[in-house]
This record gives structure tokens, sequence and C-alpha cells, in this order.
């Protein structure tokens, strides 16, 4: 797979673990880090096909606007959490025009946490009025965006609304309500689980 992404900007791996670079692109997209892949993932894809009536599949990133490049090595552990799971893309596609670039008109399937960052100015240079611009791309290619709920550091559950856009790129969110899709997990916290015990001094 590491070859191929080197010439192809998307490769898929397929539940099955078969490899291809052609073939039609998804419908719907749930970007991540996969790090762990957890059932937060999956349910949310779930609750998003049950919404959309269209299957998710999974797009990982080697690049990422806030981390270093992922190595081959660590593509190769995270996509093999899919097999027998699930389809996965793995891109080159750090920001979201490129992703819709990639997968035109798709839908992106989203936590909360990550919605908010796709409206913070930081990423756009922190430019308001680029963001703006960059949301309607999305809009104007299509693109929508379904959000999931998430617990946050008070004990509340956040669904998504927003106020602060312009009316006209509402339309771009879909809320996920919380009967739709409640999963109280934590990557970060799985990942604390799943580390070696440091050894005795």
């Amino acid at each position: 797979m590491w070859q191929l992404l080197q010439s192809h900007p998307a490769v898929c791996q397929e539940p099955d673990g078969i490899v291809r670079i052609d073939g039609p692109r998804p419908i719907a997209v749930l970007p991540g880090s996969f790090n762990p892949l957890h059932h937060g993932h999956t349910r949310l894809a779930a609750a998003a096909t049950a919404r959309l009536g269209v299957p998710v599949a999974f797009e990982l990133s080697v690049a990422n606007v806030d981390k270093p490049e992922l190595s081959a090595h660590e593509v190769t552990r995270r996509v093999g959490q899919f097999v027998g799971q699930a389809s996965v893309w793995v891109t080159r596609a750090a920001t979201f025009a490129a992703k819709a670039d990639l997968f035109p008109g798709a839908v992106f399937v989203l936590g909360y946490d990550t919605a908010v960052r796709l409206l913070d100015p930081r990423y756009y240079k922190d430019d308001p009025i680029r963001r703006d611009e960059v949301l309607r791309s999305l809009l104007a290619r299509g693109s929508r965006v379904v959000v999931g709920g998430r617990l946050d550091a008070d004990g509340v559950f956040r669904t998504w609304v927003d106020t602060s856009l312009p009316d006209d790129l509402s339309e771009l969110f879909i809320p996920l309500l919380e009967a739709d899709f409640r999963v109280d997990v934590s990557s970060t916290l799985l990942r604390a689980k799943i580390a070696p015990s440091p050894e005795p001094g």
C-alpha cells in the first residue's frame, strides 16, 4: 500500500484486505487517525449509515495539519485494524478541501470535536472570511458534514448546534441527535490503557 500511495492520491483497502486504486469513490467518508480504531468510530459510521441510507467508508490521511506525517510502518499498523471490519481509504489529504477534491460530493462524518476544529479560524490563517470561503467551496462541491455528539470535560453531552456561521453555511452540517448516536469513549484514554507499563526501576 505504501508504494501505491507514492504515485496515487488515494488507495483503498477492502474489508477482506485487498488493496485497490480503482473503483468508485465512497459517497460517505469518516476521516480519522484511528489510533486506535474503536467502537465509537464504528458506531458513528453505523449511525451515519442509518441517517444517510448509504454505507460509510473510513479515511486515514498520512498527512495531518496538527501532527507529523505517519510512517509506512504506522500506516500499515493502523490500516490493519480494518481487516474484517470496513473499507478504509488512505490519502495524503490533510484538509477537508483536499478531501472534497478526492471524494467529490461526499458526506463527511465527524465527531463533535473535529467539527469544532473545522470552524476554527486558526486552520485558515486566522481569517474567518477565508474559513467561510472554504466552507462554501465544500457546499459548492456537494459535500455535507454529519456530526455526532461528544461528552465534554464537564460531563455535558454536546450535539451540533452552531449559531456563529452565516445562514447560508448552516445547511453544510447535519447533526445527529443523542438518540441517534452516543458513545462515551476517548482515543486518548484507550491509548493510555494499552500502552506498555514502564519497567520497574
